[in-house]
């Protein structure tokens, strides 16, 4: 199947869970935009990352550490993407030229020839939820005006399924479980109710499996209970009243 812009949004669109969103997204969206190195980022309610998947970046998990301490306050592209919720490119940002003089590339993408980046937003509720990054090394071309417009296309359809994703959980549905468990664990509730392990949910909700496991410690005292199938009836049971 040819990887037009087309395929990608029916791929897209067609995810039956968060989990399956973010593969389908990462499959398709290097290849059409060729880019050697691409991700995608999901924030908490404080706007802090909580989740990651990267793709051809060398010791990624240095590369988004580093990120986060040192880039990502100073990254002028993020900021046009959070103020206007529309994706960007560097050379949008800095149209004159002083892509390589801002912070963010002399103390991260430098480092890594990240010579062209370009981000897209995915939204939900009027904030941003998440974002798509890009980047071309080396002499690759710049992005282009053309490129935008496809990724705001592909975030368009993100946003949308990625939302609709999250509020098909029957769990989640019920207004009693989710004052008692935040949005996240209602998330691990719900997987670990499909009888998934605490490395399949990690791989699902892209997140560790010690993260896993912390929130399933939480999870048991809050709703009093010492296992996960204790807490899965305990669940059944307050859903259905």
């Amino acid at each position: 199947m040819t990887n037009s812009l087309h395929n990608i949004i029916y791929s897209i669109a067609s995810a039956s869970n968060e989990g399956e969103l973010q593969s389908r997204f990462m499959d398709t969206a290097g290849k059409y935009f060729e880019v050697p190195r691409w991700g995608i980022y999901l924030f908490d309610e404080g706007a802090n990352l909580s989740a990651v998947d990267v793709c051809g970046i060398p010791n990624a998990e240095t590369f988004v550490e580093l990120y986060q301490n040192v880039g990502r306050d100073v990254d002028p592209v993020r900021n046009y993407v959070i103020n206007r919720h529309v994706p960007a490119h560097e050379a949008l940002v800095f149209p004159d030229g002083g892509w390589k003089q801002c912070e963010l590339y002399k103390n991260c993408c430098g480092y890594y020839d990240h010579e062209h980046i370009m981000m897209g937003p995915i939204v939900g509720g009027g904030n941003m939820v998440g974002a798509v990054y890009f980047a071309r090394v080396g002499d690759s071309p710049a992005f282009t005006s053309e490129n935008l417009l496809d990724l705001g296309a592909i975030c368009s359809h993100l946003s949308a399924s990625l939302a609709l994703a999250r509020s098909q959980s029957y769990l989640s549905k019920n207004p009693k479980l989710a004052t008692r468990l935040t949005k996240r664990e209602l998330e691990i509730a719900e997987l670990v109710a499909q009888g998934l392990t605490n490395a399949a949910i990690g791989k699902k909700l892209w997140i560790t499996h010690n993260s896993v496991k912390q929130a399933l410690k939480r999870m048991f005292c809050k709703l009093e209970v010492a296992s996960r199938v204790e807490m899965v009836a305990k669940l059944q049971l307050l859903n259905n009243k």
